[in-house]
């Protein structure tokens, strides 16, 4: 299915999605690519990780990758109804529970439930890097470069940016195969 027969179907998952996004975007990332691979067959895993990578190197919110996958399934009409359906529901959310949350910010209830979505939230995005890295792992290559570049997000202060351009200049040298 693909067109404007999948609007529905991009609707219902980017809804879901956004109500399972504590921490952000990034935390439903291997659900999404579960979606859209696995039960929703309307990509690889290579195709996800590329415009998971496109998204990521284009100025703007993290999640662009949401407007891709709508873009690619529906052109703009996919595009639009992916986006806004990721971000509707949880703002609507956000909103309407806002007050309450100010009201109780001295409750120990309150300070429970932030210290029990920490850990979930982590592993939300440990997951996230999991799956992308298994996407994008194409060979031995791949795998170093992964390594190091986690490596040195781990122990430097570098920018992002000078990392990315190191891969993508190593990909435009050939050396990754």
């Amino acid at each position: 299915m693909s067109g404007l027969a999948a609007l529905p179907t991009l609707a219902l998952i980017f809804a879901q999605l956004s109500l399972l996004a504590f921490g952000g975007g990034s935390s439903v990332l291997p659900e999404m690519q579960r979606q859209v691979v696995q039960v929703h067959p309307w990509m690889t895993s290579s195709e996800f990780a590329a415009l998971y990578a496109l998204a990521q190197a284009a100025p703007g919110p993290n999640m662009l990758v949401t407007t891709l996958i709508g873009w690619r399934m529906a052109g703009v009409s996919g595009a639009l109804v992916a986006t806004l359906s990721l971000c509707a529901p949880s703002s609507l959310l956000t909103f309407c529970t806002a007050h309450l949350w100010y009201r109780f910010r001295d409750a120990p209830w309150r300070a429970l439930v932030q210290r029990g979505l920490l850990p979930v939230t982590a592993g939300l995005i440990m997951a996230s890097a999991a799956v992308l890295t298994q996407s994008t792992t194409t060979g031995w290559q791949t795998a170093v470069l992964t390594a190091v570049a986690t490596l040195v997000f781990l122990v430097t202060r570098l920018h992002p940016l000078i990392v990315l351009a190191a891969g993508a200049a190593l990909g435009m040298l050939g050396l990754l195969g």
